[in-house]
């Protein structure tokens, strides 16, 4: 697929209530649980088309956790909703004891991941959700990069028989990817051939990769772009496919270095494919309040950053 370069703006919270929706119209098991958050996460259609098969929990996210599983046990899919920084760091005991050491057929939907909740403060960002969801057996983690992926990634997790952790945001972003294009569980998607240097990106940073990658290209510097919007289970064949080629990598991600999708391929290069990496992501460091733009600038998860990155690297290979 060669990079489409265009900014029809979308939030990846109203892709997953699109999403949901369908889900719900293709299986009616499909049931929506919220703590408090219905507007945020975008469930309103999906509650005006089936009222009976929502559950408003309110501000208890642990219940509603339980819940969810009690649903599960009876049959059901359902989908708890509630902003990154409480489905997965408050209820942490929940999820290991009750969701994924049972394998139970629980989603997870995490909106306002990241650090572009942005004015809601470093209390509500929520950088650390991966290392944690995807340390855990049994669990699925996925980040999709725009509203259409979003909303396919939503669908394919209906169907997808086990727990999943599916990470969204708040801000509008580019929508750049091909509207219902197959949501594949596990298999990254190759936005852009090169020969240099591979990006990894996952999320939001995708398209900052691809935005990258055109930068560099006009500098000669042929760039690899792929989409990991399955940071467990990862695709090592691509990853490995695409690094024997480049022999040096960038990983690019809206969450901390420890434990995010960046670690996760630099395990597999350590035991597979030794090359250099750099990584762009955020330090061990609790970010600031602020708008979406000047945290990405300040916090360096931008275009340019990431061009920067891939200089670095090829200097080392």
């Amino acid at each position: 697929m060669e990079p489409i370069l265009y900014k029809e703006l979308k939030d990846t919270r109203s892709g997953f209530g699109v999403g949901l929706l369908e889900a719900g119209k293709r299986d009616s098991a499909v049931f929506a649980l919220c703590a408090d958050v219905t507007g945020s996460l975008k469930m309103g259609d999906f509650i005006k088309e089936f009222p009976e098969r929502f559950v408003q929990v309110g501000i208890a996210e642990a219940n509603m956790v339980g819940i969810s599983a009690g649903l599960a046990l009876s049959g059901k899919i359902p989908f708890a909703g509630a902003y990154a920084a409480f489905i997965s760091g408050r209820v942490y005991d929940q999820i290991r004891m009750t969701v994924a050491y049972s394998n139970l057929n629980v989603k997870l939907a995490a909106s306002h991941s990241g650090i572009t909740v942005g004015e809601d403060g470093a209390t509500h960002q929520m950088n650390e959700d991966i290392a944690l969801m995807k340390a855990l057996p049994n669990m699925v983690v996925l980040n999709p990069c725009d509203y259409n992926q979003t909303k396919m990634a939503t669908i394919a997790a209906a169907k997808y028989v086990g727990p999943v952790y599916l990470r969204f945001g708040r801000p509008e972003v580019p929508n750049f990817t091909p509207e219902n294009e197959p949501f594949i569980i596990g298999k990254a998607i190759l936005l852009n051939k090169g020969t240099d240097v591979s990006i990894f990106a996952t999320g939001h940073l995708v398209y900052h990769a691809l935005e990258a990658a055109e930068q560099l290209r006009q500098q000669g510097i042929s760039a690899e772009v792929i989409n990991i919007h399955t940071i467990k289970p990862l695709d090592e064949a691509a990853v490995l496919q695409s690094v024997s080629k480049t022999k040096c990598v960038v990983t690019a991600e809206e969450h901390a270095l420890n434990g995010g999708m960046g670690d996760s391929i630099c395990q597999l290069l350590a035991r597979k494919l030794p090359a250099p990496v750099e990584m762009v992501g955020i330090d061990d460091i609790f970010a600031e309040s602020g708008t979406p733009e000047q945290l990405m600038i300040k916090y360096k998860l931008t275009a340019p950053d990431i061009a920067i990155a891939v200089r670095k690297v090829m200097a080392r290979k």
